[in-house]
């Protein structure tokens, strides 16, 4: 029996399911909040100038360890939305070979409607947290 994890297209194919049982954006929004409170803890030490992602409204933070084989991201915010986001984003991305992680587009973004439904500022930040995670991809890949 194959107990590996899902890969980034199932587990982008298993939000978009997540995300179709809830009829308004109210709801989708609360979820998000709900995902993100279930994040790991994050080590104050982390929140450093180094590990901030720019380009983010809100104060977002992206940890890479692990190699090219590999990659883990711990990841934080201080918007519970935001915290949402990265949830979702660590799902997709996080625990996956480079490779994988530099060749993945995020289409979760689109088929859960975010794309519509998140401001400017959410989305450009978005757009920024998941370029930093390719950009540690692409380095760990030499």
């Amino acid at each position: 029996m194959n107990t590996t994890a899902p890969s980034a297209v199932q587990a982008q194919q298993e939000i978009a399911e997540e995300f179709s049982f809830f009829s308004d954006w109210s709801e989708r929004y609360q979820y998000l909040i709900d995902l993100g409170k279930q994040l790991p803890p994050f080590p104050d030490e982390c929140k450093t100038e180094d590990w901030r992602v720019h380009g983010c409204q809100s104060m977002v933070w992206l940890v890479p360890s692990g190699g090219a084989d590999k990659m883990h991201f711990a990841a934080a915010s201080d918007s519970a939305i935001v915290s949402g986001l990265i949830a979702l984003v660590l799902r997709v991305y996080s625990d996956r070979p480079a490779a994988e992680i530099v060749a993945t587009e995020p289409q979760f973004v689109q088929s859960i409607g975010l794309a519509k439904h998140l401001s400017p500022t959410r989305s450009n930040g978005l757009t920024a947290m998941l370029a930093k995670l390719k950009g540690y991809a692409a380095q760990a890949m030499g």
